[in-house]
């Protein structure tokens, strides 16, 4: 219906419809001037039901209190204490189109109370939130626009540039700061979307690098807020080299053992994506926040496909191992302030009540203590559902544990859990196989075998505890590595090699526990320690008893001989040298009172590390070398006939 020389129509009927400057308007109702609009991406849309819903949410206002609603983008940015945005006015939700009341939207740091999803923060909103009251340093940045490149589409780019500082108030797309989460040290780099879409610019690239020269010179951890649509072409090839330029800082960081963080927020595309949003040590994200190097528009026009819902988003991307975690703005500040005080390496007190101690020994290191028992009543004992998984020991042992996920290529495995936290007020990383206690929770996590991708998580997790001097425990209970097709055609023996290579290698105290089952290469590659304990009832084997009984035996049946022959069980490893020593279990077993086998094990943990912690680097990895090179080393000589005669050179044994 057309309305000539009006803007609203003649009767007064209740009821919101959208106006012509595409804002919902009462009906009836005089409206407040609209605010000036930005250029702003839009959310995902109207729900089907939108219109329903509106309007539910409008009867539900009280009488007499007719609402003003805004979509989100269209409020104005009027800061308060804390940098957030208060508002008196009704909003509709860009994510669900349910209406919102401002002040409601605003407490809770811009987030729809209905569907969670996450509205756009400026750059200093952005600091105000995380960093603690009072710490905020802002770094100023100085634009030089002397030497900018005479670019010009439908405007100049001196133009755009005007514009985007006059509307936003920043001289660019980035804003730098010093500051403290939870009185943590911190610098960090907050790009702002208002401002040419947070394109990487030549200042951009300058600020983050020199951000990052900041936190090197000074060995603080450095965080980088990313939202952006990518390269900044009207700067040409030099935008280009701002990848490889901030690319560069992040590596020297990572030589000089500093922690780097990045929170991916909606949307990171293009160059930031593929330069220093992923080459961070940790990558969190908020909730659908979308990050990819090519936009899904551009993916399909060229592919000439529909791509699955969902695709790019923070939650598809933690599926497929892109990205660490997923954080809602309620739990930003405390997960980073326990990541950076992990990476501080400066212990903590333990304000609890001690721990329960174990009646008898930690630790048991003769053999001959251990009473002798059937080998395949061991196998059993491991493989019961009932005792504490990798999940449960965290829960009883370590404080502040956040695990990290996936290998940063192509998947998460699920039989593989590792993540940061605290044992004994000691930053320390764990890494473990996980099972499960029923028979969803076991297919859920593949049975606790590790695919590729689970072992090439561990190996990352790995370097970043050699980059921040972190212990590295490591807990197995695994039948093996995962069988199949899928696992050798992503490399499951390549992947297995290069963690016996690096855990070799790695300049850190670690210590491995076979807890269950210790199932041939799959639990190796994760048990070159400098000590190796086990559970009481634990096994540990280069086959299954059932799998050597079906080869040599040609019976299945014939499983207990097996388990004889193996050696498996834990006394006859302790007396072989295979093990340092065995953590007592309670009753029966561990599953017989899970806590209590967790104590043993605490127990059994802090003896070892304080015998690990005082020895250096050089020290630690000389020792865990010789101790497998030991391993067979009577049984065999390499005669070379080049040494004959030769006093300098001796026969290889």
């Amino acid at each position: 219906m057309e309305h000539r020389g009006r803007t609203r129509p003649r009767r007064r009927l209740p009821g919101l419809v959208r106006a012509r400057d595409g804002r919902l308007q009462l009906l009836g109702e005089r409206h407040p001037p609209c605010p000036a609009r930005e250029p702003v991406r839009r959310g995902a849309g109207r729900a089907p039901d939108a219109r329903s819903r509106v309007h539910r949410a409008r009867r539900s206002v009280a009488p007499g209190r007719r609402p003003a609603a805004h979509r989100v983008h269209d409020l104005p940015a009027r800061p308060l204490s804390g940098g957030l945005v208060t508002t008196t006015e009704w909003l509709v939700c860009d994510g669900c189109a349910a209406m919102i009341y401002g002040r409601r939207f605003a407490r809770a740091g811009r987030i729809c109370p209905e569907c969670g999803w996450h509205a756009p923060l400026t750059a200093p909103q952005r600091l105000a939130s995380l960093l603690d009251p009072g710490s905020v340093r802002t770094l100023e940045l100085v634009v030089a626009d002397a030497d900018l490149p005479e670019f010009t589409d439908l405007r100049p780019y001196s133009d755009r540039l005007r514009d985007a500082r006059a509307r936003t108030g920043l001289a660019e797309a980035v804003v730098c700061a010093r500051g403290r989460i939870d009185d943590n040290p911190v610098v960090v780099a907050a790009m702002d979307f208002r401002f040419l879409g947070g394109s990487l610019g030549t200042a951009v690239g300058e600020a983050v690098t020199r951000a990052a020269e900041i936190a090197l010179r000074e060995r603080t951890p450095l965080l980088i807020v990313t939202a952006s649509g990518g390269a900044r072409m009207q700067e040409g090839i030099l935008s280009l080299m701002q990848m490889a330029k901030t690319s560069q800082a992040l590596g020297q960081l990572d030589e000089a053992g500093v922690l780097t963080v990045s929170l991916i927020t909606d949307p990171t595309y293009g160059g930031v994506a593929a330069s220093f949003a992923t080459s961070t040590d940790v990558i969190i994200a908020e909730p659908r926040a979308r990050l990819g190097f090519a936009g899904r528009r551009v993916i399909e026009q060229t592919i000439r496909e529909t791509l699955p819902a969902g695709f790019q988003t923070a939650e598809f991307l933690l599926e497929h191992g892109v990205i660490d975690m997923i954080r809602s703005r309620a739990e930003l500040r405390a997960t980073l302030a326990r990541l950076l005080s992990v990476a501080s390496r400066r212990p903590v007190s333990d304000d609890r009540a001690p721990a329960p101690q174990p009646a008898g020994p930690a630790l048991i290191t003769d053999a001959d203590r251990l009473p002798e028992r059937d080998p395949w009543l061991c196998v059993r004992a491991a493989r019961r559902l009932g005792r504490p998984t990798t999940l449960d020991h965290v829960a009883m042992l370590v404080d502040g544990f956040d695990e990290l996920h996936g290998d940063r290529s192509s998947a998460d495995c699920p039989a593989l859990v590792a993540g940061l936290g605290r044992f004994e007020g000691v930053p320390v990383v764990v890494i473990g196989t996980q099972k499960g206690h029923d028979g969803a929770e076991l297919a859920a996590r593949n049975y606790g075998m590790p695919s590729p991708a689970g072992y090439r998580k561990a190996a990352r997790v790995m370097r970043l505890a050699a980059k921040l001097g972190l212990p590295v425990i490591t807990l197995i209970d695994t039948a093996g590595a995962h069988p199949g097709v899928d696992a050798e055609r992503h490399g499951q023996a390549v992947a297995i090699a290069q963690n016996l290579v690096l855990m070799a290698g790695l300049p850190v105290p670690v210590v491995a526990v076979v807890t269950g089952e210790g199932g041939s290469g799959g639990a190796l590659a994760l048990t070159v320690a400098d000590r190796i304990l086990m559970c009481e009832n634990a096994v540990y084997s280069v086959i299954s008893a059932e799998g050597c009984a079906a080869i040599l035996w040609k019976d299945p049946a014939a499983a207990p001989l097996a388990a004889t022959a193996l050696r498996v069980d834990a006394r006859s490893l302790l007396r072989l040298g295979i093990v340092d020593g065995v953590v007592p279990e309670p009753g029966e077993g561990a599953e017989t009172d899970p806590v209590a086998a967790s104590e043993a094990l605490r127990a059994a943990l802090a003896q070892t590390l304080g015998e690990l912690l005082p020895l250096d680097q050089m020290t630690l990895v000389t020792a865990r070398r010789a101790r497998f090179r030991r391993f067979g080393s009577d049984t065999a000589v390499l005669v070379d006939p080049a040494a004959a005669g030769r006093p300098d050179r001796v026969v290889s044994r």
